[in-house]
């Protein structure tokens, strides 16, 4: 078995044109960068800006966020490369599967269903506690049985069930609904931000940069692998406080990457998807910069509460209602990003298991919405059980460390893909290639690095528990490994010369012409996908 067998891109795309698993094209430039705002912006706008400014930058924590977005702008110029090259759902795991081969495609994919999982149900529990403290504001409580934190999170549950259903009724109305709830989630946080310019004191900027010192050291499972190994004594504040504040809110931009699992779905996906990826990154980055500037203008770092800075910073101000507002915009902003990631959950299975490196049934698209109506089905309810039943905050980080990884092999592809193919018409292009995607892998895995040892241990288990899948399973039944061709234009029309042909003019075909032809070509396209020596042996 070759681990290292690669999947052209033109077969990719080819695939995308088979009948049974077509996704409906409809999404626009527009369409993509709300759907990137949406998952990118949530809950941390509100909570780690002043986390990271009390503990480790004080008001260089904007440099922070310049720092991370630089970073994390390499790894959005590399993934905007692949979409606009290959546009096929998938994101990382199909340009993986493109360049470096499918070993590697699987393991991003693996990588990648646990992220998007995870990442929908520990979100959801974060929407269902900010829903709580909003509704107490109105005097509405929660039973403490089925609230955030209950025996089940019934909130949490309810919202990746309707969610669900939305996604699987259609992409395009999903959108429709995010659009609206990114709008609001934007509409609050610029109203938090030209609210606040009024309550800046500028002597709260002095010391932009201070002075460093060194914190309490972590020991046991919980330090960071780096630390682990090298021994380093960690440092808050000062210019190392800073970088160590980009490593920290680098996290707050991760998400971009979903919207790469739509190219399937995109009208113009060459011209589009790019578009799309460094619109959201720049957007984030310039409201993250206004934010931090807002809230370290307020109160100063010294004082901020971590939990809570926004909230705090307008309390602070005799500005209570803000709380409320903020409160809101969380909500808001939760839903938006649950969305997101389960569209994203099902676009990832759905084309490994078009591939057959999952059960190919699942990937057959609902006859009507042109979704993937199996597969979204199997994804809410497990993300709702999760999301429910499960204590999934302290795996936080493995949503992290699985977008990381993604992250390095989409950079190291970029060169071998083009190293490879050349010929391929690439409508974007990473500027200072191969160097700035050599970057790109080298800062995401300094950064994954930097994660607790506990958090690469999980990592570690559940890729142990993938590669035992591939190797019993998948690898052996792969469509690429099989050699089970997919239905190209030059397979078609060699296949529809000869034996189809011979076929569509049977008297069946002579009595009802259009309907039987259809058919006969259906059937055709079948036996061609799955049973390649069928029509051989009527011959």
């Amino acid at each position: 078995m070759d681990l290292l067998r690669t999947k052209s891109v033109e077969q990719s795309i080819a695939d995308t044109d088979e009948p049974e698993y077509q996704l409906k094209k409809s999404l626009s430039a527009l369409d993509l960068t709300v759907f990137g705002v949406g998952v990118v912006i949530g809950a941390g706008i509100f909570t780690l800006t002043g986390r990271v400014a009390h503990t480790m930058t004080g008001p260089a924590i904007v440099l922070s966020f310049v720092l991370a977005a630089i970073c994390c702008g390499l790894a959005a110029m590399c993934y905007a490369e692949f979409a606009s090259t290959v546009p096929v759902s998938g994101s990382a795991y199909t340009f993986s599967y493109a360049s470096l081969g499918e070993f590697f495609a699987w393991i991003i994919g693996w990588d990648l269903i646990l992220e998007m999982f995870l990442g929908a149900s520990v979100v959801a529990q974060g929407w269902s506690a900010y829903l709580g403290v909003f509704l107490e504001n109105f005097g509405i409580i929660i039973p403490e049985q089925v609230a955030y934190g209950g025996v089940i999170d019934l909130p949490a549950v309810l919202l990746v069930c309707v969610l669900g259903m939305l996604v699987g009724f259609g992409i395009k109305e999903s959108m429709r609904v995010n659009m609206v709830l990114v709008a609001l989630k934007l509409f609050i946080v610029l109203f938090v931000i030209v609210a606040g310019l009024q309550f800046i004191n500028p002597a709260n900027y002095t010391p932009f940069v201070p002075e460093p010192q060194a914190t309490e050291a972590v020991t046991g499972w919980t330090q960071p692998l780096l630390q682990a190994l090298g021994g380093a004594t960690p440092m808050a504040f000062g210019w190392g406080g800073v970088i160590a504040g980009a490593s920290l809110v680098f996290f707050a931009y991760i998400g971009f990457d979903v919207v790469a699992t739509t190219a399937e779905e995109t009208k113009r996906p060459q011209r589009d998807l790019p578009i799309g990826i460094i619109a959201t990154l720049i957007i984030c980055t310039v409201l993250y910069c206004a934010v931090a500037l807002v809230v370290t203008g307020m109160v100063s770092y010294k004082d901020l509460d971590p939990a809570a800075a926004l909230a705090n910073a307008f309390v602070f101000h005799g500005q209570g209602w803000m709380a409320t507002l903020i409160s809101a915009g969380a909500v808001a902003g939760l839903t938006t990003v649950v969305l997101t990631l389960l569209v994203g959950a099902t676009r990832i299975i759905f084309a490994m298991s078009r591939d057959n490196l999952l059960p190919m049934s699942l990937a057959k698209v609902h006859p009507v919405h042109r979704t993937p109506a199996r597969i979204t089905a199997i994804v809410t309810v497990v993300c709702a059980l999760i999301a429910g039943l499960t204590p999934v905050g302290m795996l936080e980080e493995m949503v992290n460390i699985g977008t990381l990884s993604a992250f390095v092999l989409v950079s190291i592809g970029i060169p071998v893909l083009r190293k490879k193919r050349p010929d391929l018409p690439r409508s974007f292009k990473v500027p200072f290639s191969p160097v700035l995607p050599i970057i790109s892998a080298a800062i995401c895995l300094y950064l994954m690095l930097n994660l607790s040892v506990e958090t690469w241990i999980r990592f570690l288990v559940w890729l142990a528990i993938g590669l035992v899948i591939y190797f019993v399973w998948a690898g052996h039944r792969s469509r690429v490994q099989t050699g089970v061709p997919s239905c190209s234009s030059s397979l078609r029309i060699e296949w529809l010369s000869a034996d189809c042909v011979r076929h569509s003019t049977s008297a069946a075909a002579v009595s009802e012409p259009r309907r039987s032809t259809s058919s006969t070509i259906a059937r055709c396209m079948r036996s061609i996908m799955y049973e390649p020596n069928s029509l051989n042996s009527e011959n």
